[in-house]
């Protein structure tokens, strides 16, 4: 009988998901560029378009885009929650605008609060929580 040792990486950095609702994703890329030299300091994992629009405004900002919100980009985000490889949520909401995909934020916001991460659904918030920056622990 042989013994297999499986090794993985642990990332050194705190990890952060960016997410933006259409109507607010020129306020996250203005976000973004406001705290560009803050947010190089974390990886970073967005949705499709969120993702796409930082990129475009950021380009050496490392991000790693994930699907559109719609097509399962939430929901890729809350396994990297619940594998706890996110340190923290930034997720602008639109209130006034119906979602067809409700049920899939609301779940994303479930896992933030049953994993106990930061999380920040305006811009005032997710200055608080760069501030704190101490307040995002480290991945497993």
């Amino acid at each position: 009988m042989s013994i297999t040792m499986v090794t993985t990486t642990v990332p050194l950095r705190p990890a952060l998901a960016l997410v933006a609702h259409d109507q607010k994703k020129d306020d996250m890329v203005r976000f973004a560029v406001a705290h560009a030299d803050r947010l190089s300091a974390y990886d970073l994992f967005a949705t499709g378009t969120t993702g796409a629009r930082i990129a475009e405004a950021l380009p050496n900002l490392p991000i790693t885009r994930l699907k559109s919100g719609p097509l399962g980009g939430d929901q890729q985000i809350g396994a990297l929650i619940a594998e706890e490889r996110v340190s923290g949520l930034i997720f602008f909401v639109d209130p006034l605008t119906p979602m067809p995909h409700d049920v899939d934020v609301k779940a994303l916001t479930r896992l933030a609060e049953l994993y106990n991460i930061p999380m920040a659904l305006n811009r005032a918030t997710a200055e608080l929580v760069l501030a704190n920056h101490g307040a995002l622990k480290r991945p497993i």
